[in-house]
């Protein structure tokens, strides 16, 4: 393949990025939530009696329903209007949250949340264990179809009743206001830090109950419990938080509130970052980061998380394997991480990459294999001829009888020089591959549907064990869009689900990987990083490895660090250290 062809395709594409950049779409409107508060107003930084801080993590997220979001941009807006029972602080380690202590049995089986004084809703009414009762059992609850269900609450004793509609066969049990009692199946050592998730944030029955499906589409019902809620919400424009008085923190919160700019075009965000109208994006052009590199205010962080292709398996010629395997093999993974994505990803010879951590404590790629990548990224055109010899068993030689496929992808950072990259790279076999960009809003539900062909996917980690992710080709799992459906996978992971023995856990996982990455029932290419620009104006704000910005505690300084000192001499860093929260990621 001539990757010329694609170096060139990329400059001229960037030219007409520069070209078309323009700002991004602001105009306010009145959408606040009398019951929540008051209006906040918009100010990056300074000139203004509330301190406002603007920021761009994405466009109009799919949903900020705790029970169905499973997007990044979406789980970090979660973060900020919601807190669980527990949350995980920088340093990574589970702390209190709703609840300020919380009891194991020595069996593993019973977890009892002590939930803090006097809880409130946003709108100043109580929150108690009860509401915790609901939330997750309205998690369980084929109505709602959450896709996280079988992954935060599937050990939960009496979850394959409640999956069923029986929902009061959920273990979750409120002793009175202020104990919650979970009962698990079987021994669940992370369970704490799914207790810290955002899927299983609590959601005020009443509010449900008179909106539907809508309360999370509206300032005006949207009723949370974290350190900020939703007081104004324009479609296209922004989501502004506002702090919420009703926390039980809401004295270590320096903001008045917090600006979501729902910017889709990765130039018009660059343009407001510019003009000072945000203080922080997350879609920096791809163009601009050779000039941003060495730059004091470009970030670049790793986070655990795979960049990967899914095969619709319900479709031909996605069902032969040998098909799938030499579509994976055909693309050269050094050349999309290093080159067309600049180096701000890496590329993946495995499906669980860095970050990930065994029951030994090593990194679970470490153990992977036996200790060998699956592929070898480094001999590309060896995996060519071999990609081209399987096309030829699977009866499609040089792409002979094989269909068209459409590639679908959503139009940000690299998705579309990938697509065009794979146009180039699966032509080497004889495919004839179109591709399909769809905005953001669709492309996920589209996806999880199963409405297409081929589809860029990815997904960053929400806590570090592997399950996490290896979860997400179960069969029956919400978040399995390619729909690989195999016995010994899902016999692998259930075991990995019930053993006592971290040994046979671990055995149980690499197994599951083996499984999956022998069937190809995914194509991993490359791993994720973060990269941001974030003005220094913004102070003890931190980026965790699940791919979240953590602003709750956060201030804005006109000096910028330097000049960030509180009142009693503590910097911002120091004061938020035991105060900060992390919730979901999820697929990105």
């Amino acid at each position: 393949m001539k990757k010329k062809v694609i170096a060139l395709l990329l400059a001229t594409t960037m030219a007409f990025s520069l070209a078309a950049c323009g700002g991004g779409n602001n105009q306010g409107g009145d959408n606040s939530s009398s019951q929540n508060g008051t209006e906040g107003t918009d100010n990056a930084g300074g000139g203004s009696e509330e301190k406002i801080l603007s920021v761009q993590i994405g466009p109009d997220p799919e949903t900020i329903d705790p029970a169905l979001n499973s997007a990044v941009d979406g789980g970090n807006m979660l973060l900020h209007s919601f807190e669980c029972l527990l949350t995980v602080g920088e340093d990574g380690q589970l702390t209190e949250g709703q609840a300020e202590s919380w009891d194991t049995s020595e069996d593993g089986l019973t977890w009892t949340f002590h939930l803090r004084d006097g809880l409130k809703w946003s709108d100043g009414s109580d929150l108690t264990a009860n509401d915790f009762v609901y939330s997750w059992k309205r998690v369980c609850d084929p109505e709602v179809a959450a896709p996280y269900a079988e992954t935060v609450l599937g050990m939960v004793e009496g979850y394959d009743k409640a999956i069923e509609g029986e929902l009061d066969a959920l273990q979750v049990k409120a002793e009175d206001d202020k104990t919650l009692v979970v009962t698990l199946s079987s021994p669940c050592t992370y369970f704490g830090s799914l207790a810290a998730f955002a899927t299983l944030s609590p959601v005020q029955e009443a509010t449900i109950e008179a909106n539907g499906d809508g309360w999370a589409t509206s300032a005006e019902t949207y009723i949370s419990n974290g350190s900020f809620y939703v007081s104004e919400w324009v479609p296209g424009s922004h989501i502004l938080m506002s702090k919420n008085p009703n926390y039980w923190n809401a004295d270590a919160i320096k903001l008045d509130g917090i600006k979501f700019n729902l910017i889709e075009d990765a130039n018009a965000s660059y343009s407001a970052y510019q003009t000072g109208e945000v203080l922080m994006i997350k879609d920096v052009p791809t163009e601009e980061i050779p000039s941003l590199e060495g730059n004091d205010d470009y970030y670049v962080d790793p986070i655990i998380g795979t960049y990967y292709l899914s095969l619709n398996l319900n479709r031909e010629p996605f069902t032969d394997k040998n098909v799938r395997k030499a579509l994976s093999l055909a693309i050269d993974r050094d050349y999309v991480a290093n080159t067309l994505m600049q180096g701000t990803y890496s590329p993946a010879s495995n499906f669980m990459g860095p970050g990930w951590i065994d029951t030994d404590g090593k990194e679970f790629m470490e153990n992977a294999n036996g200790g060998q990548p699956y592929i070898d990224i480094s001999n590309h055109e060896a995996n060519l001829e071999e990609a081209k010899k399987l096309l030829k068993e699977a009866g499609y030689e040089n792409g002979e009888g094989l269909p068209s496929i459409t590639y679908s992808t959503n139009d940000a950072g690299y998705h579309k020089v990938v697509a065009e990259y794979l146009q180039e790279a699966w032509a080497e076999l004889g495919v004839d591959l179109k591709v399909d960009i769809v905005e953001w809003a669709s492309f996920t539900p589209m996806r999880r549907n199963g409405d297409y062909d081929a589809s860029r996917n990815g997904w960053v980690g929400d806590y570090s064990d592997p399950s996490n992710m290896l979860d997400l080709l179960y069969s029956t799992n919400g978040n399995n869009d390619g729909k690989f459906n195999n016995a010994d996978y899902d016999a692998a992971m259930e075991l990995s689900r019930t053993t006592l023995d971290p040994v046979e856990r671990s055995t149980a996982l690499h197994e599951a990987e083996d499984i999956l990455m022998e069937e190809t029932g995914c194509v991993p290419v490359a791993y994720y990083n973060d990269f941001w620009l974030q003005s220094d104006k913004i102070t003890g704000s931190w980026h965790s490895p699940y791919g979240y910005w953590h602003f709750m505690y956060a201030d804005i300084t006109e000096g910028g660090a330097a000049d960030a000192e509180t009142a009693d001499g503590e910097t911002a860093d120091e004061e938020s250290t035991d105060t900060e929260t992390e919730d979901e990621e999820t697929a990105e």
